[in-house]
């Protein structure tokens, strides 16, 4: 009896999800496209929406709209992560960015993406393990880690620091998965592991017995 080697290894092939990464902004506003399967994370696309031509700010909007729109359709990702606001002491720009991020959440929404959110700190220490780490920092790990090729590198900061919220999302979901296949409670282990827990008797077993009721 043969076997189709090459069917039972397509069959066993994970499925692909892809992430979309955004760092929102009035005038630079980044994207990256993460390709994962299994445990593994690369590089689709990265690029940025240039608005700094663009005198109206309502026109802005509007158009960042458009184009992550475009982006979604383009790209048909599973999931949407994006920077939140960085909260400094510039109310005028916390504004702009909090419009920015706004829109390319409606956006997503439209299209049914479900969206993620991490504050910069959060994506920094995910990446570099320094919540304090610079840009640049960022951007070399990303392009070590992913093995973006030097060519495929960006001058704006924007790109890799979407491509960096995408990762972000990817490393934080397989450290979720992670905690749901264990258990969560200690009746949840003796449940599942009644082999391996010795019988307790007198007080612990009435406790025990209470605390596994549910």
């Amino acid at each position: 009896m043969t076997m189709d080697t090459k069917g039972a290894a397509a069959r066993k092939e994970p499925a692909e999800r892809v992430i979309l990464g955004i760092d929102p902004g009035t005038n630079v506003l980044g994207y990256g496209v993460l390709s994962v399967k299994g445990r593994q994370a690369s590089m689709v696309a990265m690029g940025v929406i240039d608005l700094r031509r663009c005198g109206d700010v309502y026109l802005k909007l509007g158009r960042i709209y458009e184009r992550v729109i475009g982006i979604i359709e383009s790209f048909l990702p599973d999931e949407m992560a994006i920077e939140a606001p960085f909260f400094g002491k510039n109310v005028q720009s916390m504004l702009k960015l909090g419009r920015a991020q706004g829109v390319a959440i409606a956006a997503a929404i439209s299209r049914d993406v479900p969206i993620h959110e991490y504050a910069p700190l959060k994506i920094k220490m995910a990446i570099t393990g320094n919540g304090q780490a610079s840009k640049e920092q960022v951007a070399a790990i990303l392009k070590q880690v992913l093995r973006i090729r030097e060519e495929s590198m960006l001058p704006y900061l924007d790109a890799t620091d979407a491509l960096g919220a995408a990762y972000c999302h990817f490393l934080q979901s397989g450290r979720d998965a992670l905690r749901s296949d264990g258990p969560r409670t200690w009746a949840d282990f003796v449940r599942k592991n009644g082999a391996r827990v010795s019988a307790p008797t007198g007080p612990a077993r009435k406790l025990l017995e209470l605390t596994c009721r549910k």
